[in-house]
């Protein structure tokens, strides 16, 4: 999330020899991938260390969670230039895994955080989880003629998850080009005197739910503290795909890595 950059710049057929359809792009049937395993997708390099996501597999075939792995070196070695805003690190999604509504992720530094002030400035890591494509990512820009409407179009509230509401103020505002606009959880609280740590955040663009957006500061990560809730769901679907219902963040000290999990994946019926 980076506010401060605003406006600068069918059905569903399911068997067990066929293939899902999500989001017109053919996903695996349950035998195109090995069960009850972990696919790995491309590993990125990031400060010192690196990170790559995952779906695991369930005994059935079908995806039962997706994630970030993320090196504990990963932490050092990060800019914190005064003219670097942010640094955007993309990870593919492995190819070889069954597919869930999620399209590709990203690892967002923040070296000196984003507004609103006193709220998002500590130095912290933005993990988007996109339903859409990069491309359709990259159409979220002031430069086009139409972003206003399309900001303005803010999904019907059934779409979204229930307790979930934009910040104040009109939508185009609240866009951040290259994302789209964030939605808060209104237990969370957010505002003046709230004590960022982690917080778990939506988003939108054009009427539609386009993202999935865990935060936390990089001092919350190096305590190697966990978190895990239940994910606040739509009371309906636009698009159809297997979702997330649990959300969590934790230290494996096996392996020596931060993982940010989204699982108890679901299939879910656009309605």
């Amino acid at each position: 999330m980076r506010i401060q950059r605003r406006l600068r710049s069918t059905g569903l057929a399911l068997a067990a020899s066929a293939s899902l359809v999500v989001g017109g792009v053919c996903a695996l049937a349950p035998d195109a991938a090995a069960a009850g395993d972990t696919r790995d997708g491309p590993t990125v390099t990031i400060g010192d260390g690196s990170a790559h996501s995952y779906v695991t597999v369930g005994g059935d075939g079908t995806p039962t969670a997706t994630g970030i792995r993320m090196t504990a070196a990963a932490l050092d070695g990060l800019t914190s230039a005064a003219d670097v805003p942010m640094q955007m690190f993309r990870l593919a999604l492995p190819q070889d895994a069954p597919e869930t509504v999620f399209d590709h992720l990203t690892v967002d530094w923040n070296p000196h955080g984003h507004e609103p002030a006193g709220v998002f400035t500590k130095p912290h890591f933005d993990m988007h989880f996109y339903m859409i494509d990069s491309a359709a990512v990259g159409e979220i820009t002031p430069m086009r003629l139409d972003f206003i409407p399309r900001a303005s179009n803010v999904p019907p509230a059934r779409y979204m998850p229930a307790g979930y509401a934009p910040a104040p103020g009109p939508a185009v505002l609240n866009t951040v080009p290259d994302m789209g606009m964030h939605w808060f959880d209104s237990a969370d609280r957010i505002g003046p005197g709230f004590d960022f740590q982690q917080v778990l955040i939506a988003g939108s663009w054009d009427g539609a739910y386009t993202f999935m957006e865990p935060m936390m500061t990089r001092d919350w990560m190096l305590t190697r503290q966990s978190v895990e809730q239940q994910i606040r769901q739509p009371e309906a679907y636009a698009k159809s795909g297997y979702y997330p219902t649990t959300y969590s963040a934790r230290f494996d000290e096996s392996s020596n890595e931060y993982v940010v999990e989204f699982g108890g994946m679901v299939l879910r019926a656009a309605s």
